[in-house]
């Protein structure tokens, strides 16, 4: 994995546990909208709606984005450190029933592990993802209602052959699935969000298929762009592991996605229907 170049001082906060001077930080007293990345590896960790003014001297935010920050005893065996979930960049110190905001807890954050990105640049740029689970009408519909998804498209990925047509993908001699590319804004949803939703619409412990829908095509797996998306993903497939379930999802490099056939897209949408084997239920916490 590929991270940044720090500078000296950035290295012994992050990488040697170090802690800025209060007060000096660049985002002590900045509240623009975004979010905020970790300065070494640009794993998104924090909202910019979830910061406020503790007056401590350091940045101070009341929630993290799921799965980005990892909490350990520090070595002084009394504080609580936080470290970023992808690359362990030491972050700060993590403290509970202060009273500064409802949720009763305070990240404390320096800011030079920090970097940040605006909300126009957010929504300029939008992340992918994609996602297999049986017959992709039911898995665009979920994905179109998620608050950050800007769009859901089907199409076929993971096959051998160029310019797959839907009746191709149905012999099962392609070896395409049948796949929906989801591009989302950063700002308002993660992948790791948007990877639980898709846990949570469809069967993953199917092996032949998914639901009555039998065959190579239906099979249950993601597609990632980097190794974030895919230690995201193996995260959340050991989590529903260590819950006792029994994950036939496979993992692939994404590759070629070709976009299927105008009448494949919005599918419910156009007809009226509803999923015939695609429902919510919540797993994760």
């Amino acid at each position: 994995m590929n991270f940044n170049e720090l500078t000296p001082e950035e290295a012994y906060v992050i990488e040697q546990k170090g802690t800025e001077k209060p007060f000096s930080g660049k985002y002590n007293d900045f509240y623009e909208k975004g979010v905020y990345k970790c300065k070494k590896c640009d794993s998104t960790l924090y909202k910019s709606e979830n910061k406020f003014s503790s007056g401590c001297g350091w940045p101070s935010f009341d929630d993290e984005i799921d799965g980005a920050i990892k909490k350990v005893t520090d070595k002084d065996g009394r504080r609580v450190e936080i470290i970023c979930s992808n690359c362990n960049a030491h972050l700060g110190h993590v403290f509970e029933n202060e009273g500064f905001t409802d949720k009763n807890i305070r990240h404390c954050v320096n800011s030079v592990s920090l970097t940040f990105k605006s909300i126009e640049n957010c929504c300029e740029k939008h992340g992918f993802a994609y996602f297999a689970a049986g017959c992709f009408w039911g898995v665009e519909h979920h994905f179109k209602n998620l608050k950050g998804v800007h769009s859901a498209v089907s199409g076929y990925m993971g096959g051998h052959t160029e310019n797959p047509d839907y009746q191709a993908v149905c012999t099962g001699r392609t070896g395409h699935l049948e796949v929906v590319r989801v591009e989302y804004d950063e700002c308002q949803v993660s992948f790791r969000e948007l990877a639980k939703l898709f846990f949570e619409i469809h069967n993953f412990s199917q092996v032949d298929g998914q639901g009555p829908d039998i065959g190579n095509q239906y099979l249950s797996a993601i597609f990632y762009l980097c190794d974030l998306q895919k230690t995201a993903a193996l995260e959340l497939v050991d989590e529903l592991e260590d819950m006792n379930y029994k994950v036939a999802t496979s993992l692939h490099e994404a590759s070629t996605f070709y976009e299927a056939e105008e009448y494949h897209q919005d599918y419910y949408k156009r007809t009226g229907k509803t999923p015939y084997c695609h429902t919510y239920r919540k797993i994760f916490k």
